[in-house]
């Protein structure tokens, strides 16, 4: 398979609503998404850094340099054997992966199309329907949250996730469980607690949530085993787990019971089915976060979860919950009982809006 032109488009959506987390609001979206042809066809994929370095060291700035300076000229003009060996060719190139990673997904999808297959299935997918849940951002106020989640749940999804910091955890957990008692319901810090929070995390215990994730820093393996030490609810692992390896270490560890596999954040499929394969020997579930992604970066990450051990319901929602268009055909969409059922077509299974993409763009780069 010969590469032939990256293409990067920046484009801005807004979303249907703010989201935020404990780092911060976002209102409006920068994605870079990236074409990869050759062979005669395309391959499309997304950069999923986000405007800021508060998830990641990550940006979509640093993200458009890192390709356009490092990773394209290392694949374009040259025969690839197949699209797991980008991971490899891009190895000395330190960190970035959601730069590379948006790359790699394009080939992959480059690939299915040109073997006429599902994306899903090229990747060894082995679910034809996932289970669903949803990321509901910290709110003005707590009645407005509850809402939110009534609005979810009547829409059929199996799992609410919901954003904490200090100053917005115990009570609202609270309020959240008097209100509904049944739910699959679970919490995510993004890093904003210490180990001296243990005694205060500890209080989300008899709320029996399904898991808290990433509530203390990213680097810090040693520490979250310490804290599960001590906590009934289990731990899942996101910004920690970068690659298999760190997924080896955190289980050696016990610093995680669960682990949250993003496409981007480990730099692409090859290394996200490495880790997928690690969790399962271990008997440890994942599932798939998101990063508020356009329908490209959604598609990707509906056939990431019909990966065998994606057994918990991810953040892979319907189009509809953050755009008001989105920019594939049709979009994503959720059933009443809260999966999302994959087709036949071949690649993402999604046709691309290019001219609505065309009017998004902010700037446009082609390299060859």
């Amino acid at each position: 398979m010969r590469l032939e032109k990256i293409i990067l488009r920046e484009i801005g959506m807004p979303l249907v609503s703010f989201f935020e987390a404990s780092f911060g609001r976002t209102t409006d979206r920068r994605i870079i998404l990236v074409e990869v042809r050759g062979e005669g066809a395309s391959g499309w994929g997304e950069v999923t850094a986000p405007e800021n370095p508060f998830y990641n060291e990550e940006t979509t700035e640093t993200a458009w340099h890192i390709i356009s300076r490092y990773v394209a000229p290392r694949l374009l003009r040259r025969e690839v054997r197949c699209a797991a060996e980008i991971n490899e060719l891009l190895l000395h190139i330190r960190g970035h992966n959601m730069a590379k990673g948006g790359v790699e997904a394009a080939v992959w999808e480059l690939e299915a199309r040109l073997n006429g297959k599902p994306l899903w299935r090229h990747i060894g997918g082995a679910r034809t329907e996932i289970p669903c849940g949803v990321s509901i951002g910290i709110q003005n106020t707590v009645e407005e949250l509850l809402e939110r989640i009534r609005r979810e749940l009547d829409a059929g999804y199996q799992r609410i996730k919901i954003k904490i910091k200090p100053g917005w955890d115990v009570g609202v957990v609270a309020r959240v469980r008097e209100r509904f008692p049944a739910i699959r319901l679970m919490a995510d810090a993004n890093s904003a607690y210490s180990l001296a929070d243990a005694g205060h995390l500890k209080q989300l215990d008899q709320y029996y949530l399904m898991m808290i994730e990433q509530p203390l820093a990213y680097y810090d393996l040693l520490d979250h085993a310490r804290l599960q030490e001590q906590l009934a609810t289990p731990i899942c692992l996101d910004e920690s787990i970068r690659n298999a390896r760190l997924a080896e270490q955190a289980i050696e560890l016990r610093a995680a019971r669960i682990i949250n596999i993003k496409l981007g954040r480990v730099g692409g499929f090859a290394e996200a089915r490495r880790i997928h394969e690690v969790a399962q020997a271990a008997g440890i579930p994942v599932w798939c976060g998101g990063m508020l992604e356009s329908g490209v970066g959604r598609a990707h990450n509906v056939a990431l979860s019909t990966l065998e051990n994606f057994v918990l319901p991810g953040d892979v929602s319907a189009s509809k919950r953050y755009f008001a268009r989105d920019i594939i055909l049709p979009p994503v969409e959720v059933t009443p009982s809260g999966t999302i059922r994959v087709g036949e077509d071949p690649g993402l299974g999604h046709n691309l809006d290019l001219d609505y993409i065309e009017s998004l763009t902010a700037r446009k780069e082609e390299l060859v």
